[in-house]
Parts: C-alpha cells; sequence; structure tokens
C-alpha cells in the first residue's frame, strides 16, 4: 500500500513508500535550497535533507503540520550547515563580486543584507511560494512572527534599493 502525502510515514514503510510520499516536495525543497544554499550546493542540500528526512521519518506528526512544511524546515536546516561549512573553507584566490547592471538595484546584494530570519521567510514567501502558516511551520514560529519578519524585511529591502534621486 503507498503511502499518500497525507499519511504520516509508517516506521517500517519501504524506501519505495517513502519516494512516493516525498516526490510532490522535491521541487520545492530544491528551490529553498538553491535559494538558501551557497552557490553550486544545492543538490548536496535536497540530498542531505532527504536522508535526515528518511532517517527521521518517525517524528513526523501530521497534526503539527504539512509534509511540506517538515520537509523545507528540514531543508533549511541543512542549507544552513552547508553555509557554515562553506563558511569555514579557505579559499586561495576569492572571486570578485559581480556587479549588477545598477547597483543600486541588486536585489542580490540586498538580499544578502538580511537578517538569516528574515532572509528564511523572504524566501519562502516569496522563491518557493509557500504561505504565511507554511512558513511559520518551516520557521517554527507562529504567523504573526512571520508576517512581522517580512514587513521588517521589506522595509530593510526597501531602504537598501531606494533609489537616489
Amino acid at each position: 500500500m503507498a503511502v499518500t502525502m497525507e499519511a504520516t510515514p509508517d516506521l517500517g514503510a519501504s524506501v519505495e513508500d517513502f519516494e512516493t510520499w516525498v516526490r510532490p516536495h522535491v521541487p520545492a525543497m530544491a528551490r529553498l535550497a538553491a535559494r538558501l544554499a551557497p552557490d553550486g550546493d544545492r543538490d548536496d542540500v535536497v540530498q542531505e535533507a532527504l536522508a535526515r528526512a528518511w532517517a527521521k521519518r518517525h517524528q513526523f506528526d501530521a497534526a503539527r503540520g504539512a509534509p511540506s512544511s517538515w520537509l523545507l524546515a528540514i531543508t533549511a536546516d541543512q542549507a544552513a550547515k552547508a553555509r557554515r561549512r562553506a563558511a569555514g573553507r579557505l579559499r586561495a584566490v576569492p572571486a570578485p563580486p559581480e556587479a549588477a547592471a545598477d547597483p543600486e538595484l541588486d536585489l542580490d546584494w540586498a538580499l544578502d543584507r538580511l537578517t538569516a530570519r528574515q532572509r528564511l521567510a523572504v524566501d519562502c514567501v516569496y522563491y518557493v511560494g509557500l504561505t504565511v502558516a507554511e512558513t511559520a511551520a518551516v520557521m517554527g514560529c507562529s504567523d504573526g512572527t512571520v508576517k512581522s519578519t517580512l514587513s521588517d524585511a521589506r522595509t530593510k529591502l526597501r531602504t537598501l534599493l531606494e533609489v537616489a534621486r
């Protein structure tokens, strides 16, 4: 019997059942990993997240949230670990920063100046397409905290991206 998206994975579930259960969520996991992980680490982050989800599948509780929120929270955690590993690596020659056509409108530059919490909220809502409630589940906070965090992030982005006249 195949496990559906709504069903809680069985402790004894087969790899095939788990694969069927996570398959619909992998594209969102990849989008979030691409936003949060260092360059080139997206696939590694998704693989690590899937391995972690498999190992911890018995901890999933459908009463506490949707499978996508649980899997995206694991993905965000694995991306944070990848960022820490990348920051610890020594680079012989740092790559020069790429200049945007108009530095005052460089969204990536501005996003890099957000706090980690603000960046996660922005990435979940605006890049992955999660609702505020789903983002709250990923971040482990209330809907109101997500809304406040998004408001703070938009204010900071607006200030950073204002074009001087």
